[in-house]
């Protein structure tokens, strides 16, 4: 059984969560330069077993895309045929920023860590994003 790697995609930087091999718990694993998001991927899968893969699906409020989406959209289908054997799904994003903004804060990091930090919140984020994942199953 392998472990379920969760990924919050940007623009510029992605954030990486990933369980422990029970699949208990979500932690905050690595944030890459989204450019060089598969080649992490690919050296990440050969070290560690991976069942699936959860993808922060981006949408509004209302339900509406943002965006994002079709470059999540995108990051699915790509990850779909490159790893046919992984499991690959969406999960609602939305809030996952602020929750991880508010849980560094309830951690102490002081506002300039956090703005100099700002691959923190992408990881942890990603790290809330599967930790939902997993509560849902």
């Amino acid at each position: 059984m392998g472990r379920i790697i969760a990924i919050d995609l940007g623009t510029k930087r992605t954030g990486l969560a990933v369980t422990d091999p029970l699949k208990i718990l979500a932690n905050p694993l690595e944030t890459v330069p989204t450019a060089t998001l598969i080649d992490y991927l690919k050296k990440y899968f050969k070290k560690e077993e991976v069942e699936t893969i959860v993808l922060g699906y981006p949408i509004r409020l209302d339900g509406s895309h943002n965006e994002m989406t079709p470059r999540v959209i995108s990051l699915k289908d790509r990850l779909s045929k490159m790893f046919p054997k992984i499991k690959i799904e969406l999960v609602d994003e939305r809030f996952t920023s602020r929750m991880a903004m508010q849980s560094m804060i309830e951690m102490g990091s002081k506002k300039k860590d956090r703005k100099e930090k700002a691959g923190n919140l992408d990881k942890v984020s990603a790290a809330i994003i599967l930790q939902s994942y997993l509560e849902r199953k």
